[in-house]
């Protein structure tokens, strides 16, 4: 009883840790640039004693220019990475940050223009290890400062004003600004899927199926959930088209999407549905075993369409030759990053495991067990997904005993 006590005693303890915490505000305030292409951020912390340092790494271009810090700021490592010590009471760090990234005879892929600002929120704000004082808890915000004429912004975060949004993610304890943003003079397209608020928005002019986009996800979304058993709060799907890069793309709770692309492939596979499986699934694979991340996309962006209706028998029969087709010379699975071919093959594998397992289990158990088991792993390697989905299926795995997982 006396154990039972203490435990209890310390699960309260726990759970009153936010409740007895010290808030500290942190503020990100966000001036966009279109003349200079650049948008100029500002952290401002309430109470700077408050945090020991902040150490972000600033990635090996020179995205990052003109800090301005109170306290003390120290570029280190080949200006690779910068360390913020705040100084006491309100302290604020500042810095300039380039939004037009070129890829290379690709277009770009963040990109901000007199009219409209397409970005990542994670490059806004680079990642950071945060050193704070014990009890703390910073309570994040992020604020923009707009053109004259630009009229609105999106981002995947709860909004709690005009040009305002609260940015807190439990899994992390920097909380920081991520996801896909768009600003500008902007269409927009809303609707509620489950329990979560889905918008779809472009800038007026680029060509973005704003209502195709809702139509397709309106869709596929009881099987999506079926699968993936999460509800973000909020999804936001952004496209344009002009000089940008010919893809879709997942971020956090948010996904970029070419205007030009169609929504689904002449050769039955879905960009903005396997970018959704990547949204909602959140696997993180290791140890040379990309092959399941991209895999699993690939796989249900293709059976997410199919088990909703969209794609007859005789249409899936067609992909299934395309995928035998473009895997057949594959040898190996493993890598740190698979081929088009790779993926193709990863797809034939997983649905050949799929079977297996509804066979062996009498169709009571099936591949969604294994994704449903990995989505509550942090990371993910091929021993470990072996392990898995030989724990579902009951017994050895006859399709996964192959060299191409060797």
């Amino acid at each position: 009883m006396e154990i039972r006590r203490c435990l209890l005693g310390a699960a309260l303890l726990l759970a009153s840790h936010g409740a007895w915490a010290k808030k500290v505000d942190l503020d990100y305030h966000v001036r966009l640039l279109p003349q200079s292409g650049q948008a100029e951020v500002r952290l401002t912390l309430a109470d700077g004693a408050a945090v020991r340092s902040l150490d972000f790494d600033l990635g090996k271009e020179a995205v990052y220019s003109d800090f301005k810090a109170d306290g003390a700021w120290q570029l280190q490592a080949g200006a690779r990475r910068g360390l913020w010590q705040p100084g006491a009471g309100v302290s604020s760090l500042s810095y300039r940050v380039q939004l037009n990234h070129a890829l290379k005879n690709a277009g770009y892929d963040s990109r901000i223009t007199a009219q409209w600002a397409l970005f990542r929120g994670d490059d806004l704000v680079p990642a950071a290890r945060l050193d704070q004082q014990d009890g703390t808890e910073l309570v994040a915000r992020l604020v923009f400062e707009l053109p004259g004429d630009w009229k609105s912004v999106e981002t995947p975060w709860p909004r709690i004003g005009k040009q305002r949004f609260r940015i807190d993610n439990p899994s992390r304890l920097f909380d920081r600004p991520t996801g896909w943003m768009l600003a500008g003079n902007l269409g927009s397209r809303r609707t509620r899927l489950g329990e979560t608020e889905v918008t779809v928005a472009g800038p007026q002019g680029q060509g973005l199926r704003r209502m195709d986009t809702l139509t397709l996800l309106t869709f596929v979304w009881p099987q999506l959930q079926s699968v993936f058993p999460r509800n973000p709060p909020k999804l936001l799907l952004v496209g344009a088209r002009d000089q940008l890069w010919r893809g879709t793309r997942a971020g956090y709770h948010s996904i970029y999407l070419n205007s030009n692309r169609p929504l689904v492939n002449e050769n039955g596979s879905s960009p903005l549905l396997r970018e959704l499986v990547r949204v909602f699934a959140q696997v993180n694979d290791q140890e040379r075993s990309d092959w399941i991340g991209e895999g699993l996309a690939e796989y249900y962006g293709i059976e997410l369409l199919r088990r909703a209706g969209g794609i007859t028998e005789d249409r899936y029969q067609a992909v299934q030759a395309r995928l035998a087709r473009q895997g057949e010379k594959v040898t190996t699975l493993r890598g740190e990053q698979i081929t088009d071919a790779g993926v193709a093959r990863a797809v034939l594998l997983l649905q050949a495991l799929d079977r297996e397992i509804r066979l062996h289990t009498h169709n009571q158990r099936s591949l969604d067990d294994v994704t449903q088991g990995l989505m509550r792993l942090n990371s993910v390697s091929t021993a470990e997904f072996i392990q898995l989905s030989e724990n579902v299926l009951g017994r050895g795995s006859e399709v996964l005993d192959t060299k191409l997982l060797r």
